[in-house]
């Protein structure tokens, strides 16, 4: 029988892992069922994992086993021993407790998922761990190996943090900044007066959802000050977002800053923990910026701050003298598209720092003094440094993630940071590593995956060698996913050429019992925004494999504008969202008409949140390829959406108002097949804002175009979403596309 690789290869398709199985296999077929209820079928996982600062203890969240969206605290010791539960999650939970708007938000932000723990941190000596629980704070004492409450109130406490020496705990209530003595008391607040439009110590809507800033407030080193955020959002438009829910609707008066409008003002101050006396940081004569990010020198003498102009065009990193509240500008990054932001800031002990940049066409790591000058660059090629993960001072080295063999791919490297030299890789095994390091840089705690192995995680050495399994997760008889192990599909990866000449990776995955002498529908998987790409070397999500065991072939290409490329990839979508994209897409459709096991009448497109716009402007081109498109939570008119985001490639409607134009879906809908579409949205969806979705129907509804649709009560754009909820939006897409596309089942 002729390999699946040979086929792509004959039709001038770069194959480059080639394991896809072509006999029918046996097993059980994999139900949607299955893959919403508990255990999680891809296995105990690892989430969150943080090293002790004294490097003898890995720490993580993982989930219980009769309900993976509840998760405990767990510890297992470097020199070995089994795994112990810390904190669980379910007991501290108080009965009857419900979120406050503000952290529903919050969790929304940052994609929670969870309920029980669901974050953690350790103080900087390795004494405590805080643990906030469901808007409550608990402390974990590691002598003792206890776990106390700390605050028992109404009201959420949020953003909980270990002061540097382990004396205090901090957090934000009634927007307000609070500490309370390690060892116990009474909180004592640091700000007063704060209030929802007037915060202190809070990150604002914008830094949270597009800045990926979580925090308002950073501890110095000596404890002795805070640098703190004052977040004024009274100049912010007042958007009334329904939140419709089974029992009811509401109106939620909702601060949130739509293109060309006003963003929220923030100031950076610098509290005295003594007595709360603050002093304001000078960021420059031009209030209209982006508080970007802020560090503090090791020493606790400099506070650097990242302040990104509104166009995002200059990021200049300043150097703030603590006692004064006055700046300087050390180093500015600029672009003639947009400066790209990062969390490879990291202040050395003598008083340089290492920081990225994109200045060479890839984003590369550099070694800066301390006034920014650039000392030495510590990486370089046509390949993008990942993630600065830290550093070992002690032995002068920077460890970093890169994908610096193929965008597919991610692996840990270690690199000097005194001397020029090339990247020594940590890690080995075709697939896709994450990594966290010690703080002393003397080990670190790696995941990886492949396409036929679950995510596993373990503590390695600096060089690499294993010292102990954190979760093997092994995929053997005791695994969730045995049964269904020889109905797994191994992917193929390829490129194909964009216009420019820039290689395009897609992957595909054939049904069970994949007949190459048959035609086969074809479902396109689409994200297509710069905020992630789909195609990578990992392991596969369950809920992938229902596509498959339904019959249809499981197509992904990253266009440009998706990130982990050079500057030139990602930037081309400049002022032109909604074109190139949609014109790589296409490419990708055309070559998968090429291919003749595939049937080129029944292919469909899917995508959530920018794979929901992919999908409707994919199925409002002109005699579009598509024969159905199922999209879920889409923008639909970028006029609609956040400053930060959308003026970041589009620029803002005043200045770039054809860009606006080009990029709408509604202009282009008479071009859509009547009933080719479902429309899938959350009825509290503050970040994709419902209107998009109102916006779209009643102008389908004017052309009386037929279309169907899913609406979910209650829902937000990420968090919230119950087993049975995705349960039941799996199967109506599963309905839709058996419908539309008419596969037949996997044997």
């Amino acid at each position: 029988m002729l390999h699946l690789k040979h086929l792509l290869m004959a039709f001038g398709l770069v194959s480059v892992v080639a394991n896809a199985q072509d006999t029918v296999p046996g097993g059980d077929r994999l139900t949607p069922e299955r893959v919403f209820a508990d255990p999680d079928l891809s296995g105990p996982s690892a989430r969150g994992v943080r090293l002790s600062p004294d490097g003898t203890v890995v720490t993580y969240l993982k989930a219980k086993p009769d309900n993976q969206r509840m998760t405990d605290l767990w510890a297992a010791d470097v020199k070995g021993g089994a795994p112990r539960l810390l904190v669980d999650g379910r007991a501290l939970i108080p009965v009857g407790r419900e979120l406050s708007e503000a952290e529903k938000s919050r969790r929304e932000r940052q994609g929670i998922q969870s309920n029980g723990v669901v974050d953690y941190s350790w103080d900087d000596q390795g004494r405590f761990i805080v643990v906030p629980v469901q808007g409550d704070i608990w402390l974990f004492e590691r002598a003792a190996s206890k776990v106390r409450q700390l605050t028992d109130t109404a009201e959420d406490e949020i953003d909980a943090k270990v002061s540097p020496k382990g004396r205090y705990v901090s957090f934000v209530r009634g927007d307000n900044l609070f500490i309370v003595p390690s060892a116990g008391g009474d909180p004592r607040a640091i700000t007063t007066g704060g209030t929802p439009d007037k915060s202190w110590a809070t990150a604002e809507f914008i830094a949270q959802e597009e800045l990926d800033r979580d925090t308002g407030y950073w501890w110095a080193p000596g404890e002795d000050r805070i640098a703190l955020a004052y977040v004024d959002q009274t100049g912010v438009d007042i958007v009334p977002r329904p939140d419709i829910g089974a029992e009811g609707a509401t109106i939620v008066q909702q601060r949130y800053p739509r293109v060309g409008r006003p963003n929220a003002k923030v100031d950076l101050y610098i509290a005295s923990v003594a007595d709360g006396a603050r002093i304001k940081v000078d960021l420059g004569p031009d209030p209209d910026i982006y508080l970007a990010r802020v560090d503090w020198s090791a020493d606790g003498r400099t506070l650097y701050v990242q302040r990104l102009s509104r166009d995002q065009k200059t990021l200049d990193l300043l150097g703030v003298d603590p006692s004064t509240g006055s700046s300087r500008v050390l180093l500015s990054q600029t672009s003639p598209h947009w400066v790209e932001l990062t969390h490879d800031f990291k202040p050395l002990k003598g008083g340089d720092f290492l920081w990225s940049s994109e200045a060479s066409g890839n984003r590369h790591l550099y070694r800066y003094a301390a006034d920014g000058r650039q000392l030495l660059q510590l990486t370089s090629g046509n390949w993008p440094v990942g993630d600065l993960l830290g550093v070992d001072e002690a032995k002068q080295r920077a460890f970093f993630l890169a994908s610096k063999d193929s965008p597919i791919e991610q692996q840990l490297y270690s690199v000097s940071y005194t001397k020029s030299e090339s990247p020594i890789q940590l890690t080995q095994g075709d697939g896709w590593w994450s990594a966290q390091l010690s703080k002393t840089g003397g080990a670190f705690a790696g995941t990886f995956s492949n396409p036929t192995t679950p995510p596993q995680t373990a503590l390695y050495r600096a060089d690499g060698s294993r010292i102990r399994w954190i979760e093997e997760n092994r995929l053997d008889a005791s695994h969730p996913y045995w049964p269904y192990r020889e109905r797994l599909r191994t992917p193929e990866f390829g490129t194909i050429d964009a216009d420019d000449g820039q290689k395009l990776w897609w992957s595909m995955r054939t049904p069970p019992g994949f007949d190459p002498a048959k035609k086969y529908p074809v479902v396109v998987q689409v994200y297509g925004g710069p905020a992630g790409a789909l195609v990578n070397n990992g392991w596969m999500s369950p809920r992938d494999q229902l596509w498959l065991e339904a019959g249809y072939i499981l197509f992904t290409l990253d266009n440009r504008g998706t990130p982990n490329r050079s500057v030139a990839f990602k930037t081309a979508i400049d002022r032109r969202m909604g074109e190139l994209e949609v014109a790589d897409q296409l490419s990708g459709v055309a070559h998968l008409k090429t291919l003749p096991f595939v049937d080129g009448d029944r292919i469909g497109v899917t995508g959530w949140s920018n794979g929901g716009y992919m999908t409707l402007m994919l199925l409002t081109v002109p005699d579009s390829p598509y024969a159905a498109g199922i999209a879920g939570a889409p923008p639909t008119d970028w006029t609609l959406y956040d400053t930060a985001y959308t003026e970041r490639y589009l620029g803002t409607p005043a200045s770039d108002g054809k860009a606006y134009e080009n990029s709408e879906v509604t202009a282009r809908l008479d071009n859509m097949e009547p009933g080719s579409l479902l429309l899938i949205h959350g009825m509290a969806d503050d970040n994709v804002t419902f209107d998009n979705s109102t916006r779209l129907m009643a102008a389908l509804q004017a052309r009386s175009i037929p279309f169907e649709m899913q609406l979910y009560p209650g829902l937000r754009h990420r968090a919230g979403w119950s087993q049975a909820t995705l349960l039941h939006r799996t199967l109506a897409s599963l309905d839709f596309f058996a419908r539309k596309l008419k596969p037949v089942p996997a044997p």
